[in-house]
């Protein structure tokens, strides 16, 4: 065999070797990293469980100081119990006595103001039947009814209501004197305010009130 031959057979086995100690390196490393990732996992597990288990050690220390405040509570309750239901049954006895007490005096005084009262009305029904019957009321007695008084008759207004006018938001009554057929004569009443000696007191949605000197208060009706 030659001697080239010889060197690229030994080189190839070399080569070889040194891939398959490369690819069980590679395994070997992956391996490890798994073992070392399951490892940090288990050690978070472990963190995990050692924080419940403080938790739960915490919770019980709290029952247990717990369950022995209820305790002395409990025994407390009961010694105030043995000491007061001896008071209570005397208080209650002593009451029992004071209502029966006051039932008897109770009686025998509501039976005298019984008494007294029906004498008292027996002598009211006999003052009743010995009083002589009441004569008739005479025609003279009777009150005269009093007669309607006629409602004066509206008075005519000295102007022409025209419309309703809106301005600023407020309502404002348009009105002219009669026959009137100029711009210039349309005045605009705001409550308060008059034309001649008609003053307005109200604007309704359907009539003015106005104000009118030495006469009552007039109803103008709008169109």
């Amino acid at each position: 065999m030659k001697a080239t031959t010889f060197q690229t057979l030994i080189v190839g086995s070399l080569c070889l070797a040194v891939s398959g100690l490369s690819g069980g390196l590679y395994n070997q490393n992956q391996r490890v990293i798994e073992l070392e990732n399951a490892n940090a996992q288990h050690l978070q597990t472990l963190d995990t469980l050692q924080r419940d288990s403080s938790t739960l050690l915490d919770a019980q220390e709290k029952l247990q100081y717990a369950l022995k405040d209820l305790k002395q509570m409990v025994d407390t309750g009961e010694q105030q119990a043995n000491t007061l239901d001896p008071m209570l049954d005397q208080w209650a006895q002593e009451i029992q006595e004071l209502r029966d007490g006051l039932a008897d005096r109770a009686t025998e005084a509501d039976m005298i103001a019984l008494r007294a009262r029906l004498e008292h009305v027996e002598q009211q029904l006999l003052d009743l039947k010995s009083q002589p019957p009441l004569p008739p009321p005479t025609p003279s007695s009777t009150k005269p009814k009093k007669t309607a008084q006629p409602k004066p008759a509206p008075l005519l207004p000295p102007f022409s209501v025209l419309s309703v006018e809106f301005r600023g938001g407020e309502r404002f009554l348009a009105v002219a004197p009669p026959d009137s057929r100029s711009l210039n004569d349309i005045q605009l009443l705001h409550n308060g305010e008059q034309f001649g000696t008609w003053q307005l007191k109200v604007l309704e949605p359907n009539a003015a009130i106005f104000a009118v000197t030495a006469h009552p208060d007039q109803t103008v009706h709008l169109p």
